[in-house]
């Protein structure tokens, strides 16, 4: 590629100016304006104090010395600012892109090796078993199994992880809950209302036991739902079986072997302080009874036994209180810096205008199964990847119901849809594509169409970039890119000519190579964002 070979070039002009050692943290970027060039280094600017020189003087130096030995593409190198170094290119390293796309195709474009192998667990969605999720709960799903598709593509392991919490005071709730609407009782004030539960109550047998039965029917409700959004769970660990293993006694055996717990005012505690959080906490209550940090800190030592290299924890923003003393759990238990856990915003839900309000315990809440039935999955999911986790997002049921170009989710699968629309055209027009090696794909040289080749050129890094900063909304922001820029060259650049009418076979094969492209990449970020790429629409 040729970052690569930029990469390179500069790096072997930094030794040869006697710059000892190169410092790691040359990088090369685009520019943010088109007109600064192609690519652009900042070389310059961290290796000058290692050459002894002003940055923009050897920047000049640098120039200088690439421009006596242009790389292949490079038609010119200049300095810019304080110390940047600028580098403009022929067309022909976007020609090379679509050769690498189409060689590599969809399993192999934009494929890396950041993960080595390594095997991470990521946990996600984990919604208490009380109820059906509410559509809040898709955006964790889909930021989940998107982020799980992402480093997949980037080398890992990936084990999909959801959390029951079946022991506690909720379950207990739901469970009289749906006991007593059965019976024909009240349900208790603290109880949870709904009409799901007047609806479970009523399928339950006479003589179940609703303890068992509501675990079933809500469990199957979940699993079920998710599938349905196309969200697969390798593994339902249940938090009672932390209790029956006896998981939580082996963990409170290890953390005082590491000196991280001691005993006050009747309670045992653990000594957070001592590893990066500000106070200590209860992990036995004076009466014997275990706090649910324990189990917490159990569930994740398991994690590490069962092999796991590192831990993800996606949880709402409500769970911020957690993360310090969980990673001091972790570190305590000998792996620090391996619990990771972001925090997601909340969803706000709109129909005609109106918010809608979320409470599962009153019964005023959006079900998720219900969004899926009426949007489908591909928007739901394609929606709740639009903006990162991190910020609040408003959910507009009248506007992802649309299907025009407004709606981001048919704008990108119908460029997906109008590619496989020329595939049939051409079929009907006897039109083939020839071997890549026999076609001049220099033809192509329409601003529309190396805009398609630019945004090809940069999904390998946006995929890296989604990996490591744990942010699949990238990928769908590139894929927007990608799909606006495909729907210009489409209206723009006449691919296979009108009916009838004789078009230029030789560009007519360029640009066959170009939409083949196009659907690589599509097909590739489609996939990491778990969205179908249509053939039809």
């Amino acid at each position: 590629m040729i970052r690569d070979t930029l990469t390179q070039a500069v790096r072997a002009t930094l030794a040869s100016l006697d710059v000892d050692p190169v410092p790691d943290n040359v990088s090369l970027e685009r520019p943010a304006r088109p007109d600064h060039g192609d690519w652009s280094t900042n070389a310059a600017l961290v290796s000058a104090k290692a050459a002894g020189r002003n940055p923009r003087q050897l920047a000049v130096a640098i120039a200088e010395h690439l421009g006596a030995n242009l790389p292949e593409h490079v038609t010119a190198v200049e300095v810019a600012g304080p110390g940047f170094v600028n580098f403009r290119l022929d067309d022909g390293w976007l020609h090379d892109v679509l050769t690498e796309v189409v060689t590599a195709g969809v399993d192999g474009w934009a494929r890396l090796d950041l993960g080595g192998g390594q095997k991470v667990d990521v946990e996600f969605v984990s919604a208490n078993p009380t109820g059906p999720l509410h559509v809040g709960a898709g955006r964790w799903a889909a930021f989940g199994d998107s982020l799980c598709r992402v480093l997949e593509r980037c080398g890992w392991t990936v084990n999909r992880e959801y959390y029951v919490n079946d022991r506690g005071t909720q379950t207990t709730k739901f469970t009289e809950s749906l006991a007593a609407v059965k019976a024909g009782r009240p349900v208790p004030d603290d109880g949870y209302q709904g009409q799901y539960i007047v609806d479970w109550a009523a399928e339950m047998p006479d003589d179940a036991d609703p303890a068992q039965w509501g675990y079933d029917r809500v469990m199957g409700d979940l699993a079920g739902t998710l599938a349905a959004m196309g969200v697969k769970f390798d593994t339902w660990f249940s938090e009672r079986s932390l209790v029956s293993s006896g998981a939580l006694d082996r963990t409170l055996s290890d953390l005082t072997a590491a000196g991280a717990v001691y005993e006050a005012d009747g309670a045992t505690w653990f000594r957070a302080s001592d590893f990066g959080d500000r106070q200590d906490h209860v992990l036995v209550k004076s009466d014997g009874q275990p706090t649910y940090l324990l189990s917490d800190i159990a569930y994740h030592r398991d994690k590490f036994e069962r092999g796991y290299d590192h831990l993800i924890d996606v949880f709402g923003a409500d769970h911020h209180g957690h993360v310090a003393r969980l990673q001091a759990a972790v570190a305590a238990l000998g792996h620090p810096g391996h619990l990771e856990m972001i925090l997601g915003q909340l969803v706000t839900i709109r129909r005609q205008g109106e918010e809608v309000l979320a409470s599962k315990r009153s019964g005023d809440y959006v079900d998720l199964a219900e969004v899926l039935a009426e949007v489908g999955p591909d928007v739901a999911r394609l929606i709740f990847l639009l903006q990162s986790i991190d910020t609040r997002q408003i959910f507009d049921l009248d506007v992802v119901k649309r299907q025009s170009m407004d709606n981001p989710v048919y704008y990108v699968q119908y460029a997906h849809a109008r590619i496989a629309s020329v595939a049939r055209v051409a079929a009907e027009r006897g039109v083939s594509r020839r071997p890549l090696g026999d076609v001049d794909l220099r033809l192509l040289d329409h601003q529309r169409e190396l805009d398609v080749l630019r945004s090809l050129a940069e999904l390998p890094e946006v995929v890296a970039s989604a990996c490591l900063t744990r942010a699949p909304h990238k990928v769908t922001t590139w894929v927007l890119e990608l799909a606006g820029r495909f729907h210009g060259f489409y209206h723009d650049c006449s691919i296979l000519g009108p009916a009838g009418a004789e078009a230029d076979p030789e560009l007519t094969q360029a640009r066959l190579w170009l939409v083949e492209a196009t659907r690589v990449g599509l097909s590739v970020a489609l996939g990491l964002l778990g969205v179908a790429a249509p053939e039809s629409m």
